[in-house]
């Protein structure tokens, strides 16, 4: 099964970094966010890669092929440009502990979520395929997450979380007492946390040029064809430096609950 990794942004509020790198190849641990992601999907033997390549591409190409650690396993690399032409293939690659095959896909540099979607359709293959972004982690079990996807039967399953509160909420009464204070509490609003599970009628419903979260979404919402999976454990967005520097903490401190992996 395909996993499609949206790898194209330019990761505006990360500029202390992805004005140097693409927002993927930013490091937690010593490995880009990128290599956790993969991490997670070939904990559960998801291991066919496309990434939607953008902004910087050639530098996640090219941390692929540079991985000297790599050896064991065959995995396969194919480059496509732009008109989705093969122009390099290789078949023995190794890699350590992996057994992955990587497409990279370039989807443009100024591409819209959707439309670097609509650009990988052809190279989707089956009827279900997973996608996520380039810069989320979670200790979510994708086996669960297909097995809800495939039981309701809807084109779009979306993932969807309760993040924290950016700041303190305090609970006043009528005499204007503070009785509560509470440190960036969970909010009771979902959101969408990426880890899309889709059908592959999706491609009817996304133009070249789409948000993927805007117009696809809402014609998909329309028509009650997508449906949230909520997940209640741990996720985290690398969104801005902060969220870098949180997620380095994590690992260092060994408390990373995205790593099932030993």
């Amino acid at each position: 099964m395909k996993v499609a990794i949206l790898c194209g942004g330019k990761g505006t509020r990360l500029r202390e970094l992805t004005g140097v790198l693409p927002k993927p190849l930013v490091e937690i641990g010593g490995k880009p966010i990128l290599w956790h992601i993969m991490k997670i999907y070939s904990y559960y033997g998801f291991n066919d890669f496309i990434l939607c390549l953008g902004y910087k591409g050639e530098m996640i190409k090219e941390y692929f092929m540079n991985q000297a650690d790599w050896r064991y396993n065959d995995f396969i690399l194919d480059f496509k440009s732009k008109k989705h032409e093969i122009i390099y293939k290789a078949n023995n690659y190794k890699v350590k502990h992996e057994d992955w095959k990587i497409t990279f896909v370039d989807t443009g540099q100024e591409t819209n979520t959707g439309g670097r979607i609509k650009k990988i359709e052809e190279y989707i293959g089956g009827d279900d395929f997973f996608v996520t972004y380039g810069d989320g982690l979670s200790d979510i079990d994708l086996n669960k997450l297909l097995d809800f996807h495939k039981k309701n039967k809807k084109i779009a399953t979306i993932t969807c979380v309760n993040p924290p509160s950016q700041f303190g909420v305090v609970e006043i009464n009528e005499e204007g007492i503070i009785t509560k204070f509470e440190e960036k509490p969970l909010l009771n609003q979902w959101i969408s946390g990426g880890f899309f599970v889709f059908n592959k009628r999706i491609f009817d419903y996304i133009r070249e040029n789409d948000i993927l979260e805007k117009e696809p979404f809402e014609k998909l919402a329309k028509e009650r064809q997508a449906i949230a999976y909520k997940h209640k454990g741990f996720w985290k967005c690398m969104d801005t430096y902060k969220d870098t520097r949180v997620l380095n903490e994590l690992w260092k401190n060994n408390k990373a609950y995205w790593k099932k992996w030993s």
